[in-house]
């Protein structure tokens, strides 16, 4: 997942760009306004993260400018938090709105939920179709090897959702959140039983490799 993020406070950018890098995204940052119309014009990006306190133009118009021409979802995490912004912000086309100081761990959650429902990142992409899982959420159907695979519907969405960044280590709070419900409060036994269940008809548990109190990551496994 390719991310624009426009902040011009380096400190902020660089523990921002630290961990949405460690999470396996990859950071594009600039400082001002200008250059973030320039580079959505010029790049492809999955999201957008928008200041609004830049020291050339206000994030608000940058962002109206930017939609303009782009459909990428913006997310505006600022530190003005009051209602007029968040109104403004929404009615100008951010999708999202975000107000600092944030955790790492939330704002990541916030990226995936509109990338997601935007359909840049799972629904509208194709398929890698040299991998040996192929999932597509298109027509709904996996396969492993060019054999599809009976999964239930919400194996299937979790296969997805984990598959969709192979290598990337999941938290299981966000995968509950983000497959089940955002107010799930149920136990996590249930993602366990539907991550084994997976595993057996992949024919492996190297297929999803669980992080000792982290999580899960989804792994290629060659023949």
């Amino acid at each position: 997942m390719n991310v624009l993020l426009v902040e011009d406070d380096a400190s902020i950018a660089q523990t921002v760009r630290l961990s949405l890098s460690n999470a396996g995204l990859q950071v594009t940052h600039v400082g001002t306004g200008t250059d973030a119309i320039l580079a959505a014009q010029t790049t492809s990006f999955d999201v957008i993260l928008m200041d609004l306190g830049l020291p050339d133009m206000d994030g608000l118009d940058a962002s109206r400018i930017i939609r303009e021409t782009s459909s990428t979802p913006i997310i505006i995490v600022s530190a003005r938090g009051d209602e007029l912004d968040r109104v403004l912000g929404l009615e100008l086309g951010a999708d999202d709105y975000v107000v600092k100081p944030f955790s790492q761990r939330e704002l990541l959650a916030r990226i995936r939920a509109v990338t997601r429902r935007n359909g840049e990142s799972h629904s509208d992409a194709e398929p890698v179709r040299d991998a040996r899982v192929v999932v597509d959420e298109r027509t709904h159907t996996a396969r492993l090897d060019g054999d599809e695979i009976s999964l239930t519907a919400k194996e299937f969405d979790l296969l997805a959702f984990l598959c969709a960044e192979p290598g990337v280590v999941f938290r299981r709070n966000d995968i509950l959140e983000h497959v089940w419900d955002t107010n799930w409060y149920g136990t996590t036994k249930t993602l366990d039983a539907h991550i084994a269940s997976i595993r057996k008809k992949l024919g492996s548990p190297d297929w999803i490799q669980a992080v000792r109190g982290v999580g899960f990551k989804f792994v290629e496994v060659t023949k």
